[in-house]
């Protein structure tokens, strides 16, 4: 395994994380003797080889479900100097209830402190506020990291680059949870702020969120040739220095072994990646368009600014990969998350484009004129039945 220094937790972090929402029983919590054998025997195989292969950083919930109560039986029979430990927390309005949950994922552990504490789901301006506030959630986490519970405080995203960067400058924070990989590099100037902080930076589901590259379309394979598409994104993040590690939702043992054949290629990143960026790239000028590939993004509005709330640029994002890469699966999984997806994953889908009028909202837009006719486009091919974000299913 590799490592790196997690900014300014000084940890030495492996460049791959164990994330923990793949291989829980639940995503409700559950009385421990409801929890089958085999579903426990699996979740400890799986952190044995985690801890085989030194990755000894084990990320989890208290929104994971059974997570927490699991990892709880096997946590404390491992070497405690040797974990990094993380779990996360949603800021809530009353910081009472914050603290609640804290503890309950403590007790769950089995553990005397956590190494790491994020705020989960830092994701508007109202949970910001809720978390940053005098007496709020990050006062309670600092009150706990005084007492030994908590070793290093951050926060996990999924919103707006702006709102992230805001939560980043108010320098209060040692490490950030977000999403950022190939398919959706939209958050590279939050990694240059953490960066400039000296935050620790920790990519959220690079295979899952990045394009379910465990299931790649068979254009995507030919693209990132000799690479697997897993292995090229994963190459495609750590060749950033600002990277520190990637979160491997592991459901098994052997879902660690693909991803460790990037490690024998971090060297040679600068050579390996520029013949595959240039395909892909080519691919989607070819398919789309050189002016719609370099300017699609410009002056869109934001959902909040759109009638019906349609989030416009996530659907021209997915239009994108379905069109140019084939990833239809992907786009239709996070397409129909739209209206279900809450501040995780905001804004609705376009199913009644012909009852809205995008003239006011899209007059800034060098592609205005053919908009319209995408969104309708994207809408017949992504459209299936509504999707729940795993916690709620």
């Amino acid at each position: 395994m590799l490592y790196r220094r997690f900014g300014r937790t000084e940890l030495q972090m492996p460049v791959f994380s164990c994330g923990g929402m793949r291989y829980q029983y639940k995503w409700q919590d559950v009385p421990q003797w409801q929890i089958p054998g085999d579903n426990q025997a699996n979740l400890e195989a799986t952190i044995q080889r985690a801890i085989e292969l030194g990755i000894n950083h084990i990320e989890t919930a208290r929104g994971y479900g059974t997570s927490e109560m699991q990892l709880g039986r096997i946590l404390p029979k491992l070497k405690r100097e040797k974990l990094i430990v993380q779990t996360k927390v949603s800021p809530q309005a009353d910081a009472k209830l914050f603290l609640k949950e804290f503890e309950k994922s403590l007790k769950y552990l089995r553990l005397d402190y956590i190494d790491l504490l994020g705020i989960h789901g830092i994701n508007n301006a109202e949970l910001l506020n809720y978390t940053i506030r005098a007496d709020g959630c990050l006062e309670v986490a600092k009150k706990l990291k005084d007492q030994g519970k908590v070793r290093f405080i951050g926060f996990s995203t999924h919103a707006p680059t702006d709102i992230i960067i805001q939560t980043i400058n108010t320098n209060q924070f040692d490490y950030v949870n977000l999403h950022w990989y190939y398919i959706n590099q939209v958050n590279w100037s939050a990694i240059e702020a953490a960066t400039h902080y000296d935050m620790g930076v920790f990519i959220i589901s690079p295979s899952d969120k990045g394009g379910k590259l465990y299931d790649p379309p068979q254009k995507l394979v030919k693209l990132c040739a000799p690479l697997s598409p897993m292995v090229f994104n994963d190459l495609f993040c750590l060749s950033h220095p600002q990277v520190h590690t990637l979160s491997l939702g592991a459901a098994k043992p052997t879902d660690f072994d693909e991803h460790l054949k990037t490690l024998d290629l971090l060297g040679n990143a600068s050579e390996i990646l520029p013949p595959i960026l240039a395909r892909l790239e080519e691919e989607a000028m070819t398919i789309l368009g050189e002016d719609w590939v370099k300017t699609w993004h410009v002056n869109l509005p934001t959902y909040e600014q759109t009638p019906g709330q349609v989030n416009i640029p996530i659907i021209l994002w997915l239009w994108n990969l379905a069109i140019a890469y084939d990833m239809v699966d992907y786009a239709k999984m996070r397409y129909n998350l739209l209206g279900n997806g809450s501040h995780w994953f905001p804004g609705n889908k376009v199913d009644q484009i012909d009852k809205l009028d995008l003239h006011q909202c899209l007059k800034r837009s060098p592609h205005a004129d053919k908009i319209p006719r995408i969104l309708t486009q994207a809408h017949q091919l992504l459209q299936g039945e509504a999707v729940q974000r795993l916690s709620r299913s």
